[in-house]
């Protein structure tokens, strides 16, 4: 049996009379739109336009169903919850608009505002995480009691938090879709700011799923073999080698080594003396004691 989410009880939890289809046919009155204006703290910053212009279509038909949740604020009223439909109803030319008066102190209509939006699934990630942010700074809330009041587990309050430590390019593919918060989890385990960029474009620029993405920050996690010190190591024991050999032989000896194959020179300065390093060569014996 699916779990029930806990974030379904949010604003029943928050506001024992919010009801959604209570709301829509009792206790609403009409304002006039030029009276309404949106909550400048509202987490919902971005709206997309294509649905925008989908719901306005419909209000120009059907007007608006839903009232919006707003406060008095001396002679004008904020938008708690609703802001796009208010949007969709001044493009459709509607001069007034349906709505619920509501007397609520900053931090619950903050509660109410950033509750309503995650029930709706309107916000992106960093939306989220801006709410959850304004929350802690403005009202000293600690993740154990946004948890609470929102009704979402502590540790994805704290996973959502930590996606504002992001770099501002990718939080602005975040906020645009470019990549999900899955795509951020896996991008926020690089230490590296220059790594957590690198990887963000890569995954925009070749579509990759979030589980390719793990599989690539696994393997730059893994521990690289130090080429540069087994170069050095391998470079002296040749030294040591060339040294010894021509210590044998009386003359100047010269390993070239790559990748497992090479050649060995050795110089000779006269026929007598090539004559004696043939000698020693033909001597079976001649590396016995090195």
């Amino acid at each position: 049996m699916a779990k029930k989410s806990s974030l379904g009880r949010g604003l029943g939890a928050l506001i024992p009379d919010y009801n959604m289809s209570e709301v829509e046919t009792s206790g609403a009155v009409e304002l006039k739109i030029i009276d309404v204006e949106p909550n400048k703290d509202q987490p919902r910053k971005q709206f997309d336009q294509q649905k925008l212009d989908s719901l306005t279509s419909s209000i120009k038909v059907h007007g608006v169903i839903q009232p919006i949740l707003v406060v008095k604020k001396d002679d004008r009223y904020q938008i708690i919850a609703g802001e796009r439909r208010w949007r969709a109803a001044k493009n459709a030319g509607l001069k007034v608009i349906p709505a619920i008066i509501r007397e609520y102190d900053e931090t619950t209509v903050m509660e109410v505002a950033l509750i309503e939006n995650l029930q709706r699934e309107d916000l992106n990630p960093i939306e989220e995480a801006q709410g959850y942010h304004s929350l802690m700074e403005k009202f000293d809330m600690t993740q154990e009691k946004i948890s609470e009041r929102v009704g979402k587990s502590r540790s994805a309050v704290a996973n959502a938090l930590r996606l504002l430590h992001l770099a501002k390019d990718i939080q602005a593919m975040l906020e645009k879709g470019e990549i999900t918060g899955g795509h951020a989890k896996a991008i926020l385990s690089l230490s590296s700011k220059a790594q957590q960029l690198e990887l963000a474009k890569l995954i925009v620029l070749k579509g990759m799923s979030v589980r390719d993405t793990e599989n690539y920050v696994k393997l730059l996690g893994k521990p690289k073999t130090d080429k540069p010190k087994m170069e050095t190591e391998l470079k002296r024991y040749l030294s040591d080698l060339e040294n010894d050999i021509s210590s044998h032989v009386g003359t100047k000896v010269k390993i070239h080594h790559n990748k497992g194959k090479g050649k060995i020179e050795i110089q000779y300065y006269s026929n007598d003396d090539l004559e004696r390093l043939i000698v020693l060569l033909k001597n079976d014996n001649i590396f016995k004691n090195m």
